[in-house]
């Protein structure tokens, strides 16, 4: 079949050819699909560093079936495991600055109670408490003789910030977070300490904070997105990013001595990252730009754009460099095609491939990417969303499609590669991952549009993006679902509540359903947040209850006449298993058809791999029953439970 395209193509160069329809390729190839287990096995390895002489990279991967760490030599080669672990996933953080110790990370099969181990050798050490506090690297000190971490060991509510020797491995604590505050940086001198208060959800206030006169200063003049980003290599300030006065994030610089600050960098999005390499030779820009990443890395002495490979149909979305800034990891990717990661020197331009994420059995072309487009909601409010179309979906022979809604609120859904989205489409089913009001990277009224007005507006615009799909002449409007995850799965599950005819199925993804319970049982290192939050969604300890209660679909559930499938982790600390036990008792009482799929070993979000064959298996299992056929043919129940509602407050 390949030939036969080749030749086509030559054809054409040869004698001229109109432009060929999509209809005419879908007649001219087969389009071969692939199973579960075949996607699952898309590779998710990526690298966290160069060793202190950069001849080897510690890498982290997922193809032992959960994430483990290995090492792989700096020109590349093979991936060799340096830990087995068949229960906990292992991630990596990145080699000691001066020799061939390892630090990595692991919490309790998604509990996100994360501590801090250092391995030696065959050695393994746990570097912070293992019993219920939570620790978070935060980067290693200029000198490479301690780093730095965040840990709420003093109190649940606070990660106080530390520094670990490490000759000796004692820490020491550098500051205590004060309630309302979090850590956001501190100079090398470590004079100066930058911290931030979140407002709402968007805004927060910054500060300064002088540790020699105990003297904090605000920076902000008013309240804006005021996010740090780096400490300015000189020592003289720092930078952060903030939309005062404007639509999208733009940098800043604070000059600590004068207590100014000056605007550095704008651009016509989102600003989400501004960094600079450990000797400060380098500057590192990410930018928004409608739901990808855009990198811009110059030298700073010179101000010119330093020179990467380019990559055919793919983009490179991150880079960080090496110690002594002769090397640079490169992150590769495109919607289309799973990420890999490339070692770069910088000097003798050597680029080197360390991994091969997608799966030999899948050829790149049967995958779809994705296409950025618009629609009006009820309102007339553009809506930006990204699409997926079956290669296979023609006017003649139309195909399902689904809604996907992302995390938040607040999250976006970007054009990256996913395994799912992927799986779904190669079997003939459209994907429309909208970015309804209240998503970000679209400016700061888009994102505040959806403040306590949640599971109405926000959910109009999916109706309307279900609107925009049955108008499409190869999608089949008489057959749409919906799915998502976290918020995404309340949004589905709002759909099937006060918009009970709209789709056909709902997909709740570890979805809330209980806002009034959910607000009251945040995680506790979250304390700086919650007010943010309770801004954002309504405070369920005041009068907010009455409409928090009017917009949690536990309690309506006697709405809901389409067929819903619900998964659920039972570790997951933000949305708490009871929300999808409640939320399947209460529709089943309707006589609706209802599949629930419980990993006891699992967190907010699937990460080890026989349990996302099995959840987006049966994910596919229950569209082609109910989107796609008539709903006849019975599933697995094996992980199906009977629980009794509760809908307590």
């Amino acid at each position: 079949m390949k030939k036969l395209i080749a030749l086509v193509a030559i054809l054409c160069l040869l004698i001229g050819c109109k432009e060929t329809k999509k209809e005419e390729v879908a007649e001219n190839r087969e389009i071969q699909q692939y199973t579960i287990e075949q996607f699952m096995d898309n590779e998710n390895a990526f690298a966290n560093g160069y060793s202190a002489d950069k001849s080897t990279i510690l890498m982290t991967s997922n193809r032992s079936g959960i994430y483990n760490m290995y090492t792989t030599p700096e020109g590349g080669g093979e991936l060799t495991p340096i830990t087995k672990s068949d229960s906990a996933s292992i991630y990596g953080i990145s080699y000691f600055p001066e020799d061939n110790r390892i630090l990595f990370r692991m919490d309790g099969n998604g509990d996100e109670i994360f501590k801090i181990y250092m391995k030696d050798g065959a050695e393994i050490t746990a570097l912070t408490p293992t019993t219920k506090v939570r620790a978070l690297f935060r980067g290693w000190s200029k000198d490479s003789k301690s780093f730095f971490y965040g840990s709420n060991e003093r109190d649940p509510r606070f990660l106080d910030h530390y520094e670990m020797d490490i000759e000796t491995m004692t820490p020491k604590m550098i500051y205590q977070i004060e309630e309302g505050f979090d850590f956001a940086g501190i100079s090398e001198d470590k004079k100066y300490i930058a911290l931030v208060s979140p407002i709402n959800t968007n805004d927060s206030d910054l500060f300064v904070l002088n540790t020699e006169t105990n003297k904090k200063t605000k920076v902000n003049t008013a309240p804006s997105a005021n996010r740090p980003q780096d400490m300015a290599p000189d020592g003289s300030g720092f930078y952060y990013t903030t939309d005062e006065g404007s639509e999208f994030s733009y940098v800043m610089k604070y000059n600590f001595e004068e207590g100014t600050s000056e605007k550095v960098v704008a651009r016509e999005w989102d600003i989400n990252g501004y960094s600079f390499t450990d000797k400060g030779s380098y500057q590192t820009t990410f930018i928004n730009e409608d739901a990808k990443n855009t990198l811009e890395v110059t030298e700073v002495s010179s101000g010119k754009a330093v020179e990467f490979p380019s990559f055919e149909n793919k983009e490179i979305t991150s880079v960080s460099f090496s110690r002594d800034e002769e090397a640079v990891l490169l992150r590769v990717g495109g919607s289309h095609t799973p990420s890999d990661s490339y070692s770069y020197n910088l000097s003798t331009k050597k680029l080197s491939r360390l991994t091969e994420n997608l799966n030999d059995e899948i050829n790149n072309e049967d995958l779809v990417t994705a296409k950025v487009i618009r629609y009006k909601s009820f309102d007339g409010l553009e809506i930006p969303a990204i699409y997926y179309e079956p290669q296979q979906a023609t006017k003649e022979d139309p195909v399902p499609a689904l809604v996907w809604v992302h995390g938040g609120p607040g999250g976006q859904s970007r054009q990256g590669f996913n395994s799912t989205i992927q799986y779904l489409v190669n079997h003939g089913y459209a994907v429309l991952a909208v970015n309804n009001r209240g998503s970000s990277g679209y400016g700061k009224t888009f994102y505040k549009m959806d403040d306590r007005n949640h599971g109405d507006k926000d959910l109009k615009d999916c109706v309307a993006g279900k609107d925009w799909l049955a108008a499409q002449e190869n999608i089949d409007g008489e057959r749409i679902g919906i799915i998502g995850g976290s918020y995404g799965g309340y949004m589905t599950m709002a759909a099937l509540t006060y918009a009970p005819e709209e789709f056909n199925v709902g997909v709740n993804i570890f979805g809330v359903t209980n806002w009034l319970r959910t607000l009251k049982s945040i995680p506790p290192w979250w304390e700086s947040f919650k007010d943010a939050l309770y801004t954002e969604m309504g405070d369920p300890n005041t009068a907010d209850t009455v409409r928090l209660r009017q917009i949690s679909p536990l309690f309506h559930t006697d709405k809901v006449t389409k067929p819903l499938m619900v998964l659920q982790g039972a570790k997951d600390p933000r949305v708490l298993q009871v929300e999808s036990d409640e939320i399947v008792a209460g529709v089943r009482k309707n006589g609706v058809p209802v599949e629930y799929v419980l990993f006891e070993d699992e967190g907010h979000g699937f990460v080890k791999k026989e349990n996302q064959i099995e959840a987006y298996g049966k994910i596919k299992t229950f569209l082609d029953m109910y989107l796609k056929g008539d709903g006849t043919s019975p599933m697995d129940g094996d992980k199906i439970k009977n629980v009794e509602i509760k809908a307590e407050e």
